[in-house]
C-alpha cells in the first residue's frame, strides 16, 4: 500500500509540472524504480527480522535436544550370549504422563524353547508386557530377566541379538528385500534368506519375482500387500535365529492356511527358540505350551488351552465368543 501510494503521489505531483517542465516525465520512471528498490529492501529487512527471531527460538530447542539425557541407558559391559528363558518378578509399569498403571504386579517364568501365547481384551497390556522383554521400556518396579540375567545389566547389542520383535504393523524400508532382511542379520547369506523365507512363507511370492531377493521395495513398501509385508517382517525376525522371538499379532493379515504353515515351520525349524505370540484369535495360540491371560494389566490366569477353558472365566468368554462368531 505504501509503495502504490508513493507512486500515485509522484505521478500526481509531476503531472501538474509536465506542461512547464516536459523533462520531468522521463525522470518519473527512474524515480519510481529507485523508490521500489528502497521499499523492497525495507520489506526484506522485515522478513530477516522475522526469520532471525525464529532462528533464535530454534537454536534454543536444538540446545534442549543436545542437553537432554536419555531415560533409558545401557551399561558399558562386554557382549554376552543370552539364553531364551524369561522371568518377570512382580513387574509393574506406567507410561510416562499416565496415572493408572498399565501392568500391575506381573510374575511368571518361561523356559527356553517354550511357545507362550498372550491373550486378553484390547488395552489389557499385552503389547506393553512384550515390550519390556527387549527393554524398550523399564518397569517402575520389579525385574525382567532374559537368560537368567537382569535386562538392565546387559549390553544393548547382546539384548538385540537375543530378542527379535515382529510387530503387527510391518515396517519394510525402501531398498531391496535383501537389504531389509540383513537388518535382522547383517551378514546373512542367500541360503539364510531362503531358509527364513521358507519359514515365514514369503518364499512363495519372492521366488516369483524377477530379481527375487534383490527385488526393489518401493517407498512405504507400496508394491507389496499387507500379508506380504507381514511375511517379510517375520522373515526378517527369524533370520538371525534369536533366542527369543516375539510376534505381536504379526499374522493378523495372513489367511488361515498361511498362518498355520508359519506356525508349523516355527515349531519345526526354531525348536530352541522361545516364541512369545500375542494374538487376538485363540486359534493362533491354541497349541502353545502355556497361555497367559491378561485383564486390565493383571495376569489373571496361565495354563494350557484345555486348562484355561475349564477354569478361567475371562478365557472362556473370549473363546466362546470367537467360537460363536466362527460358527455364524
Amino acid at each position: 500500500m505504501i509503495a502504490n501510494l508513493a507512486m500515485a503521489l509522484a505521478i500526481f505531483l509531476v503531472g501538474g509540472m509536465v506542461t512547464d517542465h516536459p523533462t520531468y516525465l522521463a525522470a518519473i520512471t527512474s524515480f519510481i524504480s529507485y523508490l521500489m528498490q528502497i521499499l523492497f529492501s525495507i520489506v526484506i529487512g522485515g522478513f530477516m527480522m522475522t526469520f532471525a527471531s525464529r532462528a533464535f527460538v530454534s537454536l534454543g530447542r536444538i540446545d534442549e535436544v543436545f542437553n537432554t539425557k536419555p531415560q533409558l541407558t545401557f551399561p558399558d559391559v562386554p557382549e554376552t550370549t543370552l539364553g531364551g528363558s524369561i522371568h518377570f518378578d512382580h513387574v509393574s509399569f506406567t507410561y510416562p504422563g499416565e496415572t493408572d498403571p498399565t501392568l500391575k504386579d506381573i510374575s511368571f517364568d518361561v523356559k527356553a524353547g517354550e511357545m507362550i501365547g498372550i491373550v486378553g481384551a484390547t488395552g489389557s497390556g499385552k503389547s506393553t508386557l512384550a515390550q519390556l522383554i527387549p527393554r524398550l521400556f523399564d518397569p517402575d518396579s520389579g525385574e525382567v530377566e532374559v537368560g537368567g540375567v537382569d535386562v538392565k545389566t546387559v549390553n544393548e547389542n547382546s539384548l538385540r541379538k537375543a530378542v527379535s520383535f515382529v510387530l503387527q504393523r510391518a515396517t519394510i524400508f525402501s531398498g531391496t528385500i535383501a537389504a531389509n532382511l540383513r537388518q535382522g542379520k547383517a551378514n546373512a547369506s542367500l541360503a539364510d534368506m531362503q531358509w527364513a523365507a521358507e519359514i515365514a512363507q514369503s518364499a512363495e511370492f519372492i521366488n516369483r519375482l524377477d530379481k527375487q531377493f534383490d527385488a526393489e521395495v518401493e517407498e512405504r513398501s507400496a508394491n507389496f500387500s499387507g500379508g506380504q509385508k507381514q511375511r517379510l517382517a517375520i522373515t526378517r525376525g527369524v533370520i538371525g535365529k534369536p533366542a527369543i522371538l516375539i510376534m505381536d499379532d504379526s499374522t493378523s493379515a495372513l489367511d488361515a492356511r498361511s498362518e498355520k504353515l508359519v506356525q508349523q515351520a516355527l515349531e519345526k525349524e526354531l525348536t530352541g527358540t522361545t516364541t512369545v505370540i500375542i494374538a487376538e484369535k485363540i486359534s493362533s495360540i491354541i497349541k502353545a505350551d502355556r497361555i497367559l491371560v491378561l485383564d486390565d494389566g493383571q495376569l489373571i490366569g496361565q495354563g494350557t488351552h484345555k486348562e484355561l477353558v475349564q477354569n478361567n472365566p475371562t478365557y472362556q468368554e473370549i473363546y466362546h465368543t470367537q467360537k460363536a462368531l466362527e460358527e455364524v
